[in-house]
């Protein structure tokens, strides 16, 4: 008999059905947009493969009508969790003008929509750090009961925004989750080269705060650390700093090649461990899930991207005339 660890955890068959549809659809966005980007059709992609049972996990963690979210670039399931749609998304991947992101001024990954309180990211690194240790700062003063979740790459935990937000909320005991998605390379660094310490995590106990690393390919153990951790922040102790070990299952972005810094080998690895197979052979292990189901979550969503692809492939582009919009005041 297989163990039920969702049921353990509090989460119903449905729950856990939809972090997997979730994460398939991330998967599914993003091979589209790699074909797209290999055709001509989009300039530029940056993956979440590989990524997306930390990213769903989490997210399914918060409380998605009151927390805030301040993703890094290749959170495409956290955003799409938090009410983000394929085919805004596919919007933003052709820079057209209805990309709720940045009506298409911004590379893809600058996520930011305000209804879904997901505070947009800059394309520095790490530069939401301390934007989500404001947000709960204002939080507290003005008496919300929120939460903010950033993420980043364990590349930009090495920068001083990572540490300085850090230092801030823990003096401070602010209601934040810092959570570093270690995807194992900074670009082509890797992790042994960024870090003198063993895991990101071990930098928790300088800013007072509890840091715990996991494992970032399976989605359950990411939802109970980030569940723990917004208790935490909930409860007035403070923040925590959460580690999710993955693998970047593709180049950087669309504009690297990895085989200059990793093997074939390394990869194929990497991807006997992917979290969407993984997943769904767990799901099927405790009958959650079938081959028929399976068939109707993965058909139902290709029709959502082959649809939101259509539309945002014929959406018109912005007017140039608006190239210097919410740059500059503008007369009443």
């Amino acid at each position: 008999m297989v163990k039920n660890r969702h049921q353990e955890l509090g989460l119903t068959d449905d729950q856990v059905l939809e972090i997997f549809e979730t994460m398939l659809l991330a998967r599914r966005i993003d091979e589209r947009m790699w074909l797209l980007n290999r055709s001509g059709k989009i300039p530029f992609v940056i993956s979440c493969q590989g990524q997306e049972a930390a990213q769903v996990g989490a997210a399914y963690a918060l409380d998605k009508e009151k927390d805030y979210a301040l993703p890094y670039y290749r959170d495409m399931g956290v955003v799409l969790h938090f009410g983000m749609t394929a085919r805004e998304l596919m919007l933003s991947g052709f820079a057209k003008a209805e990309d709720p992101n940045s009506g298409g001024r911004q590379m893809p990954g600058h996520f930011g929509q305000k209804k879904n309180r997901i505070v947009t990211g800059s394309s520095p690194v790490t530069t939401q750090v301390p934007h989500a240790v404001g947000i709960a700062l204002a939080g507290r003063m003005e008496k919300k009961d929120l939460v903010t979740f950033v993420t980043f790459g364990e590349g930009s935990s090495n920068q001083g925004d990572f540490h300085e937000g850090a230092n801030f909320a823990g003096v401070h005991k602010l209601p934040v989750i810092f959570m570093v998605e270690n995807n194992k390379y900074a670009i082509s660094v890797p992790i042994e080269k960024q870090l003198a310490c063993e895991k990101v995590s071990d930098r928790a106990i300088g800013y007072g705060m509890p840091g715990v690393t996991v494992d970032g390919n399976d989605p359950l153990e990411v939802y109970r650390v980030v569940k723990e951790a917004a208790d935490r922040a909930r409860r007035g102790e403070g923040p925590s700093l959460v580690e999710t070990v993955s693998y970047r299952l593709t180049p950087h972005s669309s504009d690297d090649d990895d085989r200059t810094y990793r093997s074939p080998d390394e990869v194929a690895k990497a991807k006997s461990l992917d979290p969407i197979i993984t997943f769904g052979a767990y799901l099927k292990e405790t009958k959650v899930l079938d081959d028929e189901l399976e068939k109707e979550i993965n058909d139902r969503i290709m029709k959502n991207v082959n649809e939101a692809t259509e539309y945002a492939e014929q959406a018109p582009y912005a007017d140039p005339e608006s190239a210097l919009k919410y740059v500059y005041a503008e007369e009443n």
